[in-house]
This record gives C-alpha cells, structure tokens and sequence, in this order.
C-alpha cells in the first residue's frame, strides 16, 4: 500500500518501487495498490509488481496534500479488501503512517492481515513543522492506534526512529535504510565545474539559504537548482530580486536524460534541509560520486557519515564556507566522491537491504498473525 509510486510523487515513490522490484527479484509476489492519475492504466504490470491504481483527485505529481488523501483512503480500502479476500497474503507492507497506515489497520482489524508500516517523514509527529501541524494534533489518537497495531514499523533513520517513539512509546520499531542501484548514475564520469541541487520545493529544505550563501557568487562555477513544489515561486522570485547567478531549473524526470547528466558531471552537490528523515537525493549524488555538503542533526547526517562535509541547518556562512573549500579544491572533491559512493555499496545497496526487510517478512510470518476473511 502507498498512494505514491513513480511517476507520482518523490523519494517515498522511489523507495516503494525499489523494495517491491528487489522482493520480485528474491522470489516474492508483490501486488502494489496506490493512486491513479491522468492517463496512467488502472492495472498494469510494472517490473513485476501488479499495480492497481485507484481513482483520485490529485491535481500534481509531485505533491499530495491532506484533501486528496481523503477520496484515496475511500477508494483504496475497498480495492484492498477486495484483493486480501481473492488472495491469500502473507503481509501488507505501508509505506507512510497516513493515508495507506490507516487503510492497513482496517484490513488487519477486518481479516487479521498483519501490516508493517515504513515511515517516510511527513507521517510523523514533529519532523516537519511546517507541514500537517494541525493535522498530527487532531489525528494523533487514530495515528496511535495506527503505529502500535503495526507488527513492525520501520524505520529508514535513528531520527525518524526518535520521534516517533516520543509520540508512541509502544511502537514496535526497527532501523532499516533505504535503498538504491548502485548503478543509477556512473560514479566515473569526468566532473565539470558544476553545483548541483536537487529536491522538493518545501521551506524546510533550506534551498534560501543556499541562494543566500552564493548571493554574489564569487564561484566560476555553473549552479543548477532541480525541483519542483510550493515553494517554487519563493525559490524564483529570491533569485530574481537578488539578481543570484543560479540556474533555477524546476521539474525534471527522475529519468531524464538531462538530471542523469546533471548528476554524473557535476562535482558538488548542496542539500541543505533542516529536517530529513533518510533522503534518496544524498543516495542519489553519492552514487554518482559527487562531494557533498548537508546538515548536521538530521537523517542527512545517517546518510553521509564521515563522506561529506556537514554544516548546521539555515547556516548561510556555513554553507559559503564549505563551497569555498570545495570548489578551490577538486582532488578533494574527487576524494569525498569516491568515498560516498563506497560507503552506499557497501551499506544501502539493495542486496544489503532487502534481505532485512525479508527477515522481517519471515519473524512475522512465523508468529502466524494471518487470520481469515
């Protein structure tokens, strides 16, 4: 269950899609239910996973908010139960406490179908205050019943981890990390004098105070800005009226050739969020190879261990300064690179991952939860 899966929405999409083609691949039957949108097949097949979309009001496909959710949550869940009465599942696996949590619990409370949930970040309490605010207060009792019926929330960071135990003390947790081919990008491609930025347009993802920092650009460097969201518009109208030498790109597939480009050649990649909870763009530049700057305190951090440079959150001069060490420096560059592609093969490639989710497929499996409709 999740209402995003590629082409909508963003690293949460990436992750579903990933976890069920790698489970394919190791002998598992995945049957995927999430949301329709226009023009895309209402069944299909999708690198084995058997995808059931379900009609749906969503207006973008890089962003969902709470009113779309409301007719997803109404249409899937007959679907769902549908599906668990034809087939006999061994395990529902959510990804995000809300909607697809939500949906989870009722299938396990109608046919006793046990439900691992993985928390995204926005699903949880006090990791994005900017976003859903009101919305954890007033649905914090229902989000509660939601996490402590889980047979197993996983959780892909030790911050995310953190918070949601401070909401639910009762929560059966486990840390697993994302995941990704370490073949998406080649990690050897000739680098050129090149910054790039990649992500969701949210206040909370700090691309202001990159600008900020490189307001008069003393670096004879090109600047891409990639991505799309809310706060576009505020991201534009900084540069403009700032007059900040930066190409502001906006949205680009995840599969375009031109963001693989932008990936493989730029040198430094800049993401500079004040809270993440296990973020696919820091897999993705690290397995192209690119020196990284990121957040301290954050799941960027759990990310990038010791192979980046880490600066404070909405620390401008922070950000200024390592970009001065950086772009004056591309041995050192190269060597952070090499570093951080090393470190996602040798801990969040998917053959390092997916065995952890299947043990936990199988210690569930094993208690014998499953009931019958």
């Amino acid at each position: 269950m999740c209402y995003e899966f590629p082409p909508l929405g963003g690293g949460g999409a990436k992750v579903v899609h990933g976890v069920a083609r790698e489970l394919i691949k190791t002998g598992h039957s995945v049957d995927l239910v999430t949301m329709g949108y226009r023009g895309l097949p209402k069944e299909e097949v999708v690198d084995g996973i058997n995808v059931y979309r379900v009609p749906c009001i969503r207006l973008k496909k890089s962003m969902c908010f709470f009113p779309e959710m409301i007719p997803y949550i109404l249409m899937a869940f007959p679907v769902a139960l549908k599906l668990v009465k034809k087939n006999n599942y061994d395990i529902n696996h959510a990804h995000f406490i809300f909607p697809d949590g939500l949906i989870s619990f009722l299938l396990f409370k109608i046919a006793k179908l046990p439900y691992v949930i993985t928390a995204h970040g926005s699903d949880v309490p006090g990791y994005n205050p900017n976003r859903f605010k009101l919305l954890h207060v007033l649905l914090l009792p229902f989000w509660k019943c939601v996490t402590k019926n889980a047979a197993k929330l996983i959780c892909p960071s030790r911050t995310i981890e953190r918070l949601i135990l401070k909401s639910n003390g009762k929560v059966k947790t486990q840390c697993i990390p994302n995941g990704i081919e370490t073949n998406r990008f080649d990690g050897n491609q000739k680098k050129k004098n090149r910054i790039l930025v990649v992500t969701r347009m949210f206040e909370r993802k700090g691309v202001q105070h990159f600008l900020e920092a490189i307001r008069d650009n003393p670096f004879d460097v090109e600047i891409n800005v990639v991505g799309d969201g809310p706060y576009l518009k505020t991201i534009r109208r900084i540069q403009k009226e700032k007059n900040i030498r930066a190409n502001i790109v906006g949205f680009l597939d995840n599969k375009s050739a031109e963001l693989k480009e932008l990936y493989e050649t730029s040198r430094i990649f800049v993401f500079p969020s004040e809270a993440e909870n296990f973020p696919i763009v820091l897999l993705e530049a690290m397995v192209a190879g690119m020196a990284i700057i990121t957040t301290k305190n954050t799941g960027c951090a759990e990310v990038v261990g010791n192979e980046a440079v880490l600066v404070e959150p909405r620390d401008v001069a922070g950000i200024r300064q390592a970009l001065e060490a950086l772009v004056s420096n591309p041995e050192k560059c190269h060597e952070l690179g090499q570093a951080a592609r090393k470190r996602i093969i040798n801990h969040f490639s998917w053959d390092a991952v997916i065995p952890q989710i299947s043990d936990v497929y199988d210690t569930i499996r094993k208690q014998g939860v499953r009931g019958s409709v």
